[in-house]
């Protein structure tokens, strides 16, 4: 019995810590507004990002004691190699997120983080011979057919939410080769990127450019560590937790929230543009709804192995 609530217990907290992750994420552009309005650019922001994320996910490591494990991914090149990669596709990613939430641009990373499930499926049966059963064919149908009425409410391809839900769902495939925790695997891309990043930022202040002079705009600048190493433990400590069916489901809040926050900042929202949206739901609803089947045969089948003979 005792057990049972222990397990209840933890299955609550690993609840709260994904929505909590999602939360964060959801209303992070608001910050690195915040940062833009300071004067500050994608690329500094992007750099000191990049800086103060190598102390945040050491203290993390540190708590979860992967020291040892750090320490044997840096004595493997193929492993180093892999993570090298996995840097870049993950900067790609922020830099473009932090120009497009600082140029108004919300309701196209909202666009990016729909589709980004759906592609990361895709990535799945295309790479690593995964099946995709009818339903998922339909969830990715869907989100095409949203992308192109995307594309002509725009007048061209909504480039931003694709290099968003590209580069991240490379970063996932990537992520995939490598044996190393996500607090390990952090701190290490954020070490490989970091030289040139901590390089960017000298120059920037010997040209009299940069903006850690001030300190309130440096305050900000180092808490951008926190708020990139924060959300990606409660991730990773949730999603060993509960069902796939509740990520799967949780993982839209963060683009819902920035959706909403581009609407309410007046971002243009044509009725072509709005039912671009509807397919893109209509593709998050269906594989949400393939994500809960795919747990509910999980459990019975976890329910017919568990039960005793007659």
């Amino acid at each position: 019995m005792a057990t049972s609530s222990a397990q209840g217990g933890e299955a609550r907290l690993a609840l709260g810590a994904a929505v909590g992750c999602y939360l964060i994420w959801g209303f992070v552009p608001l910050y690195f507004q915040a940062l833009g309005r300071m004067g500050v650019g994608p690329w500094e922001i992007l750099a000191q990002r990049i800086v103060w994320s190598i102390p945040a996910a050491a203290v993390f490591v540190l708590l979860a004691k992967q020291g040892r494990q750090v320490l044997r991914v840096l004595r493997q090149p193929k492993v180093l190699a892999w993570l090298a990669l996995s840097s870049v596709l993950i900067a790609a990613n922020w830099v473009v997120f932090i120009w497009a939430v600082t140029s108004n641009r919300l309701l196209e990373t909202s666009l990016g983080y729909y589709i980004n499930p759906l592609v990361s499926m895709a990535a799945g049966a295309l790479l690593f011979r995964e099946r995709i059963d009818r339903i998922g064919a339909v969830a990715i149908a869907l989100a095409l057919v949203g992308v192109c009425v995307q594309t002509a409410a725009l007048g061209h391809l909504p480039w931003v939410s694709l290099v968003l839900a590209l580069s991240f769902g490379g970063y996932g495939v990537v992520r995939k080769q490598v044996a190393a925790d996500a607090q390990t695997g952090l701190l290490v891309e954020t070490l490989i990127v970091g030289v040139v990043a901590a390089a960017y930022i000298a120059w920037l202040q010997a040209q009299g450019q940069g903006h850690f002079g001030d300190p309130l705009t440096a305050a900000w600048l180092i808490g951008s560590g926190p708020v990139t190493a924060v959300p990606l433990v409660l991730f990773s400590w949730a999603a060993r937790r509960i069902p796939l069916s509740y990520m799967g489901f949780l993982q839209f809040m963060s683009p819902t929230i920035s959706f909403a926050i581009g609407l309410a900042q007046g971002e243009p929202f044509t009725p072509l543009r709005a039912l671009s949206f509807v397919f893109i739901w209509g593709g998050a609803a269906v594989f949400i709804y393939a994500a809960w089947r795919r747990s509910r045969s999980v459990a019975r089948a976890e329910e017919i192995i568990e039960a005793p003979a007659e």
